[in-house]
């Protein structure tokens, strides 16, 4: 489990321009769930992105972080940072919510070729070695629908919690950024219910959200990127759960006001 980051300042790197870093420098972890909440350029996913290329975790959907040409400069931060385990975990993964769009089409670019080798083999192959080549070919097709099913014929957030069923491991480490935004409400409840199972199996899980609904998790650390630092707060005293009761209590009234 990841105990905690400690980062050590360089003004000349891009991300300690950004307020709440410039104002950190230990951030514990003592928590199966932690979450990183704040307003929109407030530095929780650039930490987050931080960790991910410190601990060298893959990622799902999108390039590599050592290969994306859009990361170097996180790659950079991510040798500044200094992370300290009790267990450092060898399962887990990185996962931006927009990223998933990625991984979808990887499967289906991966299933299309697959159907063109099996069509080619029964070309270019005959008897025994045909039947031989294209069971093995479909047998990878049927892999792959069997762990992830048919993501063209589930809706967006259907086909995201599929992933995670399928993907989380028994003590693993896994990194989120902004997964509400694939999720009804009522699939964010279904999120809450699959991260209390993976947290039972020494899972660890470090949220970047705006969702007060995952926020609510029982239990779990926030930490909350403000313009002066990181703080921990609780529940009830964050400001996007602050904003959402007051404008759920009366819509037109908070509107009126804008």
């Amino acid at each position: 489990m990841l105990k905690s980051i400690t980062l050590n300042k360089n003004t000349d790197l891009y991300p300690y321009k950004i307020p709440s870093l410039c104002n950190l420098a230990t951030l514990k972890f003592d928590n199966y769930v932690t979450f990183f909440v704040g307003e929109n350029g407030s530095g929780k996913s650039t930490l987050l992105e931080g960790v991910a290329a410190n601990t060298s975790l893959p990622t799902i959907g999108s390039s590599a972080i050592d290969q994306d040409e859009t990361m170097l400069e996180i790659r950079n931060f991510a040798k500044t940072l200094k992370l300290i385990w009790d267990i450092k975990p060898k399962n887990g993964f990185f996962l931006r919510a927009e990223d998933f769009f990625g991984f979808s089409k990887y499967l289906n670019h991966l299933k299309n070729q697959l159907k063109s080798q099996e069509e080619e083999f029964g070309k270019t192959l005959s008897g025994y070695g045909q039947q031989l080549a294209t069971a093995t070919i479909n047998g990878q097709y049927q892999a792959i629908l069997k762990r992830y099913g048919d993501l063209n014929k589930v809706s967006h957030g259907e086909g995201f919690l599929s992933l995670f069923q399928q993907r989380l491991v028994p003590n693993g480490l896994y990194l989120l950024d902004e997964p509400e935004a694939a999720l009804s409400p009522t699939r964010q409840l279904s999120f809450i219910s699959l991260l209390k199972e993976m947290a039972y199996k020494n899972c660890q899980f470090i949220i970047a959200t705006h969702s007060p609904i995952l926020l609510a998790y029982p239990g779990a650390k926030i930490w909350e990127f403000e313009h002066n630092g990181v703080k921990s707060k609780d529940y009830n005293s964050l400001d996007h759960v602050i904003i959402t009761k007051t404008f759920l209590e009366n819509p037109k009234a908070f509107i009126n006001k804008l």
